[in-house]
């Protein structure tokens, strides 16, 4: 019997929502999916689930989401009404973890809940009234959870053990790339070698919300006076650059794409540059230190250079496998003396080293969303699957 798994996801803009969608889907399970919506509904077209739209939020204004949480629960009952039982659900990040106790009580109050947090919000970290409150709300609607889903060793370490509330069993799924058909697993890219006199092109690409990355890179575009170009594409934030097509058109040797599709346009895009820059200071000192970001395992798979600070979780990931260019700081002028003397034979080797990791490092498989259906299956009281393959492999290793 297929596995019906209740989706509550926070953005259904969010390309990291479709990317979940696919892997459970590909997994054997059947979904129904009811979130919120910020920008475009990224699974409007996908005719195999049923989807439901909760209210839209805005990014970055956390009344607003708290208020539209409110109200999709008090609407919850029409919101899902016709759909069936599930026999797990999951809630993805906090605002949709507030409405999972009032859909399980619609479905009789015996579902099993996982809680999928794949970032950390600053205020869950404050030591002060906001934080605690925020904290004290995450224990009271995950108290029923039976399993908490994260993609970062640094989250639970930093957060869920010494802060959080919640005391649940973990399973760390990495942002790792989808490769359903095992095409990317068959072979390293080829190294992309500049031409004599062309340009180092560093990528910047996923979330497009941090002001300082802009800045750096800017700048460094600016000193290296078109010895390094930077490509950028993406989803940019409105709330952090409302004006970020006129500071693009003001930047010397930067470029914007756009949008892609994920995983599908991943070889394209990052088969034009040699570098990916995979630092964000979106919330620096806190979650931007832990993540494992989607860039680190998309540029690592396709032959582009990961580049991160030494002192985060991605720096400590790559150090432990001799990867990436690793900086003690990110600031225009070391980048610029660094790139200018990095020379072609440099670069070589540091692509080797990529060139050289298994590619399972990088990839997700049919076979790993299958185990991961089989995992949350045995959740449900109402199943009598049982599990015949272990997880281990979806775990995050250090050595």
């Amino acid at each position: 019997m297929t596995l019906h798994i209740l989706y509550l996801a926070h953005d259904l803009s969010d390309p990291a929502i479709r990317r979940r969608v696919i892997m459970l889907k590909a997994g054997g399970a059947r979904l129904t999916v009811a979130g919120f919506l910020r920008d475009e509904n990224r699974l409007a077209d996908d005719g195999e689930i049923d989807l439901r739209v909760l209210g839209r939020t805005a990014d970055g204004r956390l009344g607003q989401r708290m208020a539209a949480v409110a109200r999709a629960r008090l609407s919850l009952g029409r919101l899902l009404d016709g759909v069936q039982p599930p026999d797990v659900i999951i809630a993805r990040n906090l605002e949709t973890l507030a409405l999972a106790p009032a859909a399980g009580r619609l479905f009789g109050g015996h579902v099993p809940l996982v809680y999928e947090c794949l970032d950390i919000h600053r205020l869950l970290l404050d030591r002060g009234l906001k934080g605690r409150l925020l904290r004290a709300a995450e224990g009271r609607f995950g108290r029923a959870a039976s399993l908490l889903v994260t993609s970062s060793p640094a989250f639970v370490e930093n957060y869920f053990q010494p802060l959080s509330p919640l005391d649940l069993p973990v399973l760390l799924l990495e942002n790792k790339v989808l490769d359903l058909d095992g095409r990317m697993a068959l072979g390293a890219p080829a190294p992309k070698m500049p031409p004599a006199g062309a340009p180092w092109r560093i990528g910047w690409f996923g979330a497009i919300r941090c002001r300082k990355t802009w800045d750096i890179l800017s700048r460094l575009a600016a000193r290296m006076q078109g010895r390094v170009e930077i490509v950028i594409r993406g989803r940019v934030s409105p709330r952090q650059f409302p004006d970020f097509a006129a500071m693009v058109d003001k930047a010397p040797h930067v470029s914007f794409h756009g949008t892609y599709r994920n995983p599908e346009d991943l070889a394209a895009i990052y088969r034009e540059v040699h570098f990916a820059w995979a630092i964000d200071f979106f919330e620096e000192g806190l979650n931007s230190e832990w993540l494992l970001p989607n860039r680190l395992y998309e540029a690592s798979l396709h032959g582009a250079v990961p580049v991160a600070l030494a002192r985060t979780q991605t720096g400590r990931f790559l150090a432990a496998r001799g990867l990436g260019l690793l900086l003690a700081d990110a600031d225009p002028q070391t980048l610029a003396a660094q790139l200018s003397a990095l020379s072609v034979e440099t670069y070589a080797a540091l692509h080797d080293n990529l060139a050289a990791v298994e590619r399972r490092q990088w990839i997700t498989t049919r076979q790993d969303c299958e185990a991961l259906v089989r995992q949350l299956a045995m959740l449900s009281p109402r199943r009598t699957t049982t599990a015949d393959h272990a997880l281990s492999h979806l775990l995050p290793s250090e050595g």
